[in-house]
């Protein structure tokens, strides 16, 4: 008996923008950027936190008075702020255009890239020079100005360049100083609240029709060349199984990379202990390709619900665990 094996037809996802703020690699490779900004972040968090001792009670109820009661509040506060600006920018984009975006992320990878270059540049140049007033004050005097003049470059370079290494870089650069900053200034429950709210709010913004994140995604994309299948008919045939989506290059937004990294810098300075840090890292990469999976019956998928959980729980229980059991 002969046996006849059918293959599944590939279908290329649409394309996204050039400017839309995404780490593009191989499949194979998705773990490398995972690795970039958490191993990055960690080392940015802990010299602030562990060695800078900036240990700042960050949020707008602080933890110390109400313990977890105010990082939950924090949690819900910085969650409804990410959803109202998420529906200010597509309506904006609905009015304006497509194009206005590239307006609303070079003004945020400027604020960004300027203020939070600064601060992790001061950092590094106090611990270097802190022993040396006169030394500290002339690098400091520099490190206004490099970090002003590298911002540009870098929205020079984000926008005018075609190359995908400049763009991954800088979108590698960007989230990983939003991660680990935010692992810095917001203490524990703020962080866990943070994440729980914002993958909750990811897994709407992606699912409901008229989730923002959807809504952006489709009025971006263009349509694969050679396309010549309704989206409707399209999900019929992956439901039938007929088809499936092409995962064999993906896009990783730079929210998600930035959450992972926050997690994760979270998990080192305020366990204080490498191997928590390392095990959520695992716990995020093994939850991005159980999501990258599911890519190739989804045209899109929120990336953080799985990667957050999955490493809040390791990060919880491996904390407890080395801290009753081995220390």
């Amino acid at each position: 008996m002969e046996e006849v094996r059918k293959e599944k037809d590939i279908i290329s996802k649409d394309f996204i923008p050039h400017f839309f703020p995404t780490y593009r690699v191989k499949r194979r490779l998705y773990p490398i950027p995972i690795i970039l900004v958490v191993v990055v972040a960690g080392i940015l968090a802990y010299l602030a936190y562990i060695e800078a001792g900036v240990q700042i009670d960050g949020g707008y109820f602080s933890e110390s008075e109400m313990g977890a009661l105010g990082g939950v509040l924090n949690g819900l506060i910085y969650t409804g702020l990410a959803v109202v600006t998420a529906f200010i920018i597509i309506f904006i984009i609905k009015k304006k255009g497509i194009g206005v975006l590239m307006y609303i992320f070079g003004f945020s990878f400027g604020l960004i890239g300027f203020f939070q270059t600064y601060f992790f540049g001061y950092i590094i140049i106090f611990l270097l020079f802190y022993r040396s007033p006169l030394l500290f004050y002339l690098f400091h005097i520099e490190l206004i100005f490099l970090a002003a003049v590298f911002t540009i470059l870098m929205l020079y370079l984000y926008f005018t360049s075609r190359s995908i290494k400049f763009k991954n870089f800088i979108v590698l650069y960007i989230g990983l100083l939003i991660g680990a900053s935010m692992g810095v200034l917001m203490p524990l429950w703020t962080t866990l609240a943070i994440l729980i709210g914002i993958s909750c709010w990811d897994i709407f913004a992606v699912f409901y029709k008229h989730g923002p994140i959807k809504q952006m995604i489709d009025i971006a994309s263009n349509p694969a060349e050679g396309d010549v299948l309704s989206e409707r008919e399209v999900e019929s045939k992956i439901e039938s199984g007929e088809y499936e989506y092409d995962t064999s290059k993906l896009e990783i937004g730079i929210g998600d990379l930035a959450f992972y990294s926050m997690l994760t810098s979270s998990a080192l300075v305020q366990s204080n202990n490498l191997f928590v840090m390392i095990l959520t890292s695992l716990a995020i990469i093994i939850g991005t390709g159980i999501t990258i999976s599911g890519l190739k019956r989804n045209k899109l998928l929120p990336g953080l619900p799985i990667s957050i959980f999955l490493g809040i729980g390791t990060m919880l229980l491996s904390w407890y665990l080395i801290s009753t059991f081995i220390i």
